[in-house]
């Protein structure tokens, strides 16, 4: 049975942002480009597909075309679009040869379009998502007690009033479980700051949108048990007064104690 070359949804109208302060804030978008409008319609939608593995790795993409009249785009259009996905390292263009899916490891899968798509709709949006968030899982395991214990040494003033702020946030939103993933972000990117070290830095700001996703969901399940979220603030305490008296050690046992929980509290989310 043919499969038609894309998904059948046509680009949705582009919407206006909300003004700041109203409504529930927008996760941050790191990708550079602004999704929406025709173009933006196309990427979504191509993104959406790749990512779902309807155009599995290999693959080539509906010729130019059948792309063209798929999405009632212009050929500058559709041009531009396959360059956004390209830049997100999804697909490869080749003359004579036609557009072509990457293999996944070459995904840029920091981006935060991308990881948008593992969210998506359809049968697959579920595992890919629980498989993702189990990654993040494992990599936050293998660099945030390092960060943790980094900024036990070089942690200054600022970065120690930082994290207390966002320690405070914490404690005041454990009614509200937007409130609290939000500070709870904040918290862990104060701890990548503390640690004065560009690279871990930069790498927060990439993991940011993915500290997010898991921590609304994590929170869902901490919220089922009475004393849950509070539980949690005490942890993130223990790492605060661990780096705020210099102890590294401390600092890093802390920090796994936080993840490890928040492992547990996710993957019961995720059952």
């Amino acid at each position: 049975m043919d499969r038609p070359s894309t998904p059948r949804r046509r680009p949705e109208p582009e919407t206006a942002e909300p003004s700041e302060g109203a409504g529930e804030p927008r996760a941050p978008r790191r990708s550079g480009y602004r999704i929406s409008g025709v173009q933006g319609g196309i990427i979504t939608e191509l993104g959406r597909a790749i990512v779902s593995g309807r155009f599995a790795p290999g693959e080539l993409l509906p010729r130019e075309p059948a792309l063209i009249a798929e999405f009632a785009a212009s050929r500058p259009s559709l041009r531009e679009a396959l360059k956004v996905l390209a830049a997100k390292g999804l697909i490869e263009m080749r003359q004579k040869v036609g557009t072509r899916v990457r293999p996944r490891d070459l995904w840029n899968m920091f981006d935060s379009d991308v990881l948008a798509w593992h969210f998506g709709d359809g049968p697959s949006a579920g595992p890919q998502r629980d498989a993702m968030l189990r990654d993040l899982i494992e990599l936050r395991q293998v660099i945030e007690p390092s960060a943790a214990r980094f900024a036990a040494g070089r942690a200054s003033m600022e970065d120690l009033r930082r994290l207390r702020q966002g320690l405070e946030a914490m404690e005041a939103a454990v009614g509200d479980l937007s409130a609290y993933a939000r500070a709870d972000v904040e918290f862990h990117m104060a701890v990548f700051a503390a640690a004065h070290n560009a690279l871990l830095a930069s790498f927060a700001h990439l993991v940011a949108d993915f500290l997010q996703l898991s921590f609304s969901i994590q929170q869902q399940a901490l919220n089922e048990a009475d004393n849950r979220i509070e539980d949690d603030v005490r942890q993130h305490r223990l790492v605060f007064d661990a780096i705020n008296r210099g102890d590294g050690e401390a600092a890093a046992l802390a920090m796994r104690d936080v993840i490890l929980n928040g492992k547990n509290s996710l993957l019961a989310a995720l059952e």
